[in-house]
């Protein structure tokens, strides 16, 4: 058995979502996408990116790694379902004014195609469908550089005011 080893550094959460209440959802993307904000230190640890951010739309990319395997020597199901949440909910935080936050009720997941070493780097993609006050709701997927559909995603998300 050969052991491989990762060391993961991320930048100070607090000091990110502090800056970025006071922003509209879309330039605290725009500021993580372009690292003048510190990214999440999730995105760190599984190694995804944001891409492209429009109003709505957000796109993130994650180079396949073997970090990310299960033991049936494919990625697991829980790393689809992160970048999923992640890219959706970031689509959900594109449309947010300074001073709202969202937060993921419901996640339901498509797996329709293994992801392994092999498939290389993926795309999520995520869309916002519908917004409103009080919640909003998304969808995405995730494809290879070929365009291949390798799974599919739906969100509903809270939206709310912080306070002070």
């Amino acid at each position: 058995m050969t052991v491989r080893s990762r060391t993961i550094t991320w930048d100070d959460p607090a000091a990110t979502a502090m800056q970025g209440r006071l922003m509209p959802g879309i330039d605290l993307l725009r500021a993580v996408m372009a690292g003048e904000l510190g990214q999440p230190p999730i995105a760190r640890l599984f190694g995804f990116t944001i891409t492209k951010v429009e109003p709505g739309l957000v796109e993130m990319q994650l180079p396949i790694g073997e970090h990310l395997y299960n033991p049936n020597g494919t990625v697991h199901g829980g790393t689809a379902a992160t970048l999923l949440d992640s890219v959706m909910g970031c689509a959900v935080h594109s449309t947010l004014t300074p001073g709202q936050a969202y937060a993921t009720l419901e996640l339901k997941i498509n797996y329709l195609k293994p992801i392994t070493l092999a498939t290389g780097t993926v795309i999520a993609t995520g869309r916002v469908v519908s917004g409103g006050k009080r919640a909003a709701f998304a969808d995405g997927d995730i494809r290879d550089t070929a365009g291949k559909l390798l799974a599919t995603g739906t969100t509903t998300c809270a939206i709310w005011a912080h306070a002070g």
